[in-house]
Protein backbone atom coordinates (compact mmCIF):
# COMPACT_ATOMS: atom_id res chain seq x y z
CA UNK A 1 0.00 0.00 0.00
CA UNK A 2 1.39 3.41 -0.94
CA UNK A 3 1.90 6.32 1.44
CA UNK A 4 -0.14 8.77 -0.64
CA UNK A 5 -3.04 8.82 1.84
CA UNK A 6 -0.62 10.17 4.45
CA UNK A 7 -0.41 13.44 2.50
CA UNK A 8 -4.06 14.15 3.32
CA UNK A 9 -4.32 12.68 6.80
CA UNK A 10 -3.94 16.03 8.60
CA UNK A 11 -6.38 17.93 6.42
CA UNK A 12 -5.61 19.87 3.28
CA UNK A 13 -2.47 18.89 1.38
CA UNK A 14 0.09 20.99 -0.43
CA UNK A 15 1.65 19.11 -3.33
CA UNK A 16 4.76 20.50 -4.98
CA UNK A 17 6.33 19.59 -8.32
CA UNK A 18 9.86 19.97 -9.58
CA UNK A 19 11.62 18.63 -12.66
CA UNK A 20 14.13 15.92 -11.82
CA UNK A 21 17.65 16.91 -12.83
CA UNK A 22 17.03 20.66 -13.12
CA UNK A 23 19.56 22.18 -12.73
CA UNK A 24 21.24 18.92 -11.62
CA UNK A 25 20.37 15.70 -9.83
CA UNK A 26 22.30 16.84 -6.77
CA UNK A 27 20.32 20.09 -6.59
CA UNK A 28 17.02 18.27 -7.16
CA UNK A 29 17.78 16.15 -4.11
CA UNK A 30 18.60 19.24 -2.06
CA UNK A 31 15.49 21.04 -3.28
CA UNK A 32 13.24 18.12 -2.37
CA UNK A 33 14.39 18.49 1.22
CA UNK A 34 13.86 22.26 1.08
CA UNK A 35 10.28 21.60 -0.02
CA UNK A 36 9.84 19.12 2.82
CA UNK A 37 11.19 21.73 5.25
CA UNK A 38 8.70 24.24 3.84
CA UNK A 39 5.81 21.89 4.62
CA UNK A 40 5.08 20.01 1.39
CA UNK A 41 2.89 16.96 2.01
CA UNK A 42 3.65 15.16 -1.26
CA UNK A 43 6.25 15.79 -3.94
CA UNK A 44 5.94 15.11 -7.64
CA UNK A 45 9.22 14.56 -9.47
CA UNK A 46 9.01 15.21 -13.19
CA UNK A 47 10.82 12.74 -15.44
CA UNK A 48 12.28 14.94 -18.21
CA UNK A 49 11.07 14.08 -21.69
CA UNK A 50 11.72 15.56 -25.11
CA UNK A 51 8.03 16.03 -25.98
CA UNK A 52 6.14 16.98 -22.79
CA UNK A 53 2.81 17.68 -24.44
CA UNK A 54 0.97 18.76 -21.28
CA UNK A 55 3.60 21.29 -20.22
CA UNK A 56 3.87 25.01 -20.79
CA UNK A 57 7.07 26.87 -21.60
CA UNK A 58 8.45 26.97 -18.03
CA UNK A 59 8.46 23.20 -17.54
CA UNK A 60 9.45 22.60 -21.18
CA UNK A 61 12.63 24.60 -20.56
CA UNK A 62 13.26 22.67 -17.35
CA UNK A 63 12.92 19.40 -19.25
CA UNK A 64 15.53 20.53 -21.77
CA UNK A 65 17.92 21.65 -19.02
CA UNK A 66 17.54 18.34 -17.20
CA UNK A 67 18.06 16.29 -20.36
CA UNK A 68 21.11 18.38 -21.27
CA UNK A 69 22.49 17.66 -17.79
CA UNK A 70 22.29 13.92 -18.52
CA UNK A 71 19.23 13.05 -16.45
CA UNK A 72 17.81 9.59 -17.09
CA UNK A 73 15.08 7.44 -15.58
CA UNK A 74 17.57 5.10 -13.84
CA UNK A 75 19.29 8.12 -12.28
CA UNK A 76 15.94 9.38 -10.99
CA UNK A 77 15.16 6.00 -9.48
CA UNK A 78 18.50 6.25 -7.66
CA UNK A 79 17.54 9.76 -6.50
CA UNK A 80 14.28 8.47 -5.01
CA UNK A 81 16.20 5.71 -3.25
CA UNK A 82 18.51 8.29 -1.64
CA UNK A 83 15.60 10.48 -0.54
CA UNK A 84 13.90 7.44 0.98
CA UNK A 85 16.87 6.90 3.28
CA UNK A 86 16.01 10.20 5.00
CA UNK A 87 12.29 10.80 4.51
CA UNK A 88 9.01 8.91 4.18
CA UNK A 89 7.16 11.77 2.47
CA UNK A 90 4.91 10.46 -0.34
CA UNK A 91 6.75 10.67 -3.68
CA UNK A 92 5.38 10.25 -7.18
CA UNK A 93 6.81 10.49 -10.66
CA UNK A 94 5.15 12.57 -13.32
CA UNK A 95 6.24 10.90 -16.53
CA UNK A 96 5.07 10.49 -20.08
CA UNK A 97 4.28 7.00 -21.28
CA UNK A 98 7.24 6.52 -23.62
CA UNK A 99 9.91 6.21 -20.89
CA UNK A 100 7.71 3.74 -18.98
CA UNK A 101 6.96 1.69 -22.08
CA UNK A 102 10.62 1.54 -23.10
CA UNK A 103 11.67 0.55 -19.58
CA UNK A 104 8.98 -2.15 -19.58
CA UNK A 105 5.81 -2.01 -17.49
CA UNK A 106 6.68 -4.90 -15.21
CA UNK A 107 10.28 -3.80 -14.65
CA UNK A 108 9.23 -0.16 -14.18
CA UNK A 109 6.69 -0.82 -11.43
CA UNK A 110 8.94 -3.32 -9.72
CA UNK A 111 11.60 -0.63 -9.60
CA UNK A 112 9.10 1.91 -8.28
CA UNK A 113 8.29 -0.41 -5.40
CA UNK A 114 11.90 -1.28 -4.65
CA UNK A 115 13.07 2.34 -4.40
CA UNK A 116 10.00 3.50 -2.47
CA UNK A 117 8.08 5.47 -5.09
CA UNK A 118 4.39 5.65 -4.21
CA UNK A 119 2.73 6.52 -7.47
CA UNK A 120 2.97 7.77 -11.03
CA UNK A 121 1.10 10.37 -13.04
CA UNK A 122 1.12 9.71 -16.78
CA UNK A 123 -0.65 12.60 -18.57
CA UNK A 124 -0.69 10.91 -21.98
CA UNK A 125 -2.14 7.61 -20.72
CA UNK A 126 -5.96 7.93 -20.75
CA UNK A 127 -7.86 6.17 -17.98
CA UNK A 128 -9.45 3.85 -20.55
CA UNK A 129 -6.00 2.64 -21.67
CA UNK A 130 -4.41 2.04 -18.25
CA UNK A 131 -5.30 -1.64 -18.16
CA UNK A 132 -1.96 -3.25 -18.97
CA UNK A 133 0.08 -0.82 -16.86
CA UNK A 134 -2.37 -1.05 -13.96
CA UNK A 135 -1.96 -4.84 -13.74
CA UNK A 136 1.71 -4.42 -12.86
CA UNK A 137 1.17 -1.27 -10.78
CA UNK A 138 -1.40 -2.94 -8.55
CA UNK A 139 0.80 -6.00 -8.16
CA UNK A 140 3.59 -3.78 -6.79
CA UNK A 141 1.35 -1.51 -4.70
CA UNK A 142 2.07 1.58 -6.82
CA UNK A 143 -0.78 4.00 -7.57
CA UNK A 144 -1.48 5.27 -11.06
CA UNK A 145 -2.96 8.69 -10.42
CA UNK A 146 -5.68 9.70 -12.88
CA UNK A 147 -6.34 13.19 -14.17
CA UNK A 148 -9.82 14.70 -14.43
CA UNK A 149 -9.95 17.63 -16.84
CA UNK A 150 -12.67 20.17 -17.73
CA UNK A 151 -13.13 18.26 -21.00
CA UNK A 152 -13.71 14.94 -19.21
CA UNK A 153 -17.45 15.69 -18.75
CA UNK A 154 -19.34 12.37 -18.66
CA UNK A 155 -16.06 10.49 -18.14
CA UNK A 156 -15.53 12.06 -14.71
CA UNK A 157 -17.46 9.37 -12.86
CA UNK A 158 -15.77 6.54 -14.78
CA UNK A 159 -12.29 7.95 -14.16
CA UNK A 160 -12.96 8.66 -10.49
CA UNK A 161 -14.53 5.26 -9.84
CA UNK A 162 -11.40 3.44 -11.01
CA UNK A 163 -8.80 5.88 -9.68
CA UNK A 164 -6.16 5.15 -7.04
CA UNK A 165 -3.94 7.33 -4.84
CA UNK A 166 -5.67 10.67 -5.28
CA UNK A 167 -7.64 12.46 -7.97
CA UNK A 168 -5.64 15.03 -9.93
CA UNK A 169 -8.16 17.68 -10.97
CA UNK A 170 -6.96 19.85 -13.85
CA UNK A 171 -8.11 23.41 -13.21
CA UNK A 172 -8.13 24.73 -16.77
CA UNK A 173 -7.92 23.71 -20.37
CA UNK A 174 -4.49 23.96 -21.95
CA UNK A 175 -0.99 23.21 -20.74
CA UNK A 176 0.66 23.79 -17.38
CA UNK A 177 1.63 27.31 -16.37
CA UNK A 178 0.65 30.02 -13.91
CA UNK A 179 -2.68 31.67 -14.76
CA UNK A 180 -4.04 35.02 -13.70
CA UNK A 181 -7.53 33.63 -13.14
CA UNK A 182 -9.12 30.17 -12.93
CA UNK A 183 -12.76 30.14 -14.03
CA UNK A 184 -13.56 26.44 -14.44
CA UNK A 185 -16.61 25.14 -12.54
CA UNK A 186 -14.45 22.94 -10.34
CA UNK A 187 -17.14 22.44 -7.70
CA UNK A 188 -19.35 20.61 -10.21
CA UNK A 189 -16.45 18.43 -11.40
CA UNK A 190 -15.60 17.53 -7.83
CA UNK A 191 -19.21 16.77 -6.97
CA UNK A 192 -19.37 14.26 -9.83
CA UNK A 193 -16.10 12.64 -8.76
CA UNK A 194 -17.06 12.47 -5.11
CA UNK A 195 -20.37 10.82 -5.93
CA UNK A 196 -18.45 7.65 -6.85
CA UNK A 197 -15.09 7.96 -5.07
CA UNK A 198 -13.85 8.65 -1.56
CA UNK A 199 -10.33 9.43 -2.74
CA UNK A 200 -8.96 12.88 -1.87
CA UNK A 201 -8.87 15.33 -4.76
CA UNK A 202 -6.22 17.97 -5.38
CA UNK A 203 -6.35 20.73 -7.99
CA UNK A 204 -3.40 21.56 -10.22
CA UNK A 205 -2.50 23.57 -13.37
CA UNK A 206 -2.27 27.35 -13.08
CA UNK A 207 -1.85 27.82 -9.32
CA UNK A 208 0.91 30.31 -8.64
CA UNK A 209 -0.10 32.52 -5.69
CA UNK A 210 -1.15 31.92 -2.08
CA UNK A 211 -4.57 33.37 -2.92
CA UNK A 212 -5.09 30.85 -5.71
CA UNK A 213 -3.85 27.99 -3.53
CA UNK A 214 -6.25 29.01 -0.75
CA UNK A 215 -9.18 29.20 -3.17
CA UNK A 216 -8.44 25.85 -4.82
CA UNK A 217 -7.90 24.05 -1.52
CA UNK A 218 -11.18 25.57 -0.38
CA UNK A 219 -13.12 23.45 -2.85
CA UNK A 220 -10.81 20.43 -2.95
CA UNK A 221 -8.58 18.48 -0.56
CA UNK A 222 -5.37 20.13 -1.67
CA UNK A 223 -3.51 22.24 -4.20
CA UNK A 224 -0.75 21.25 -6.62
CA UNK A 225 1.89 23.78 -7.67
CA UNK A 226 4.42 23.08 -10.39
CA UNK A 227 5.31 25.86 -12.82
CA UNK A 228 5.71 28.49 -10.10
CA UNK A 229 8.23 26.25 -8.30
CA UNK A 230 10.07 25.37 -11.51
CA UNK A 231 10.23 29.06 -12.41
CA UNK A 232 11.81 29.82 -9.04
CA UNK A 233 14.45 27.18 -9.70
CA UNK A 234 15.01 28.60 -13.18
CA UNK A 235 15.52 32.08 -11.72
CA UNK A 236 17.86 31.05 -8.89
CA UNK A 237 19.59 28.02 -10.37
CA UNK A 238 21.86 26.39 -7.85
CA UNK A 239 21.00 28.89 -5.09
CA UNK A 240 17.20 28.38 -4.94
CA UNK A 241 17.21 26.80 -1.47
CA UNK A 242 15.89 29.67 0.64
CA UNK A 243 13.45 31.14 -1.94
CA UNK A 244 12.04 27.67 -2.55
CA UNK A 245 11.58 26.82 1.11
CA UNK A 246 9.97 30.22 1.76
CA UNK A 247 7.60 29.92 -1.22
CA UNK A 248 6.48 26.41 -0.26
CA UNK A 249 5.88 27.57 3.33
CA UNK A 250 3.71 30.45 2.09
CA UNK A 251 1.68 28.16 -0.16
CA UNK A 252 1.27 25.54 2.55
CA UNK A 253 0.03 28.17 4.99
CA UNK A 254 -2.51 29.36 2.41
CA UNK A 255 -3.75 25.80 1.84
CA UNK A 256 -4.22 25.28 5.58
CA UNK A 257 -6.18 28.55 5.80
CA UNK A 258 -8.71 27.37 3.18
Amino acid sequence: MSKIANAFKNGKAFIGFLTGGDPSLAKTEEYIFEMIAGGADLIEIGVPFSDPIAEGSVIQRANLRALSAGTTLPKLFALVERVRQKSQIPLVFLTYLNPVFRYGYERFFQKCRSVGLDGVIIPDLPAEEQGEARIFAEKEGVDIISLIAPTSEERVRVIARNATGFLYVVSSMGVTGVRGEIQTDLASMLALARSVSELPAAIGFGIGTPEQARAMAGVADGAIVGSAIVRLIEQHGETAHEPLRRFVAEMKAAVLES
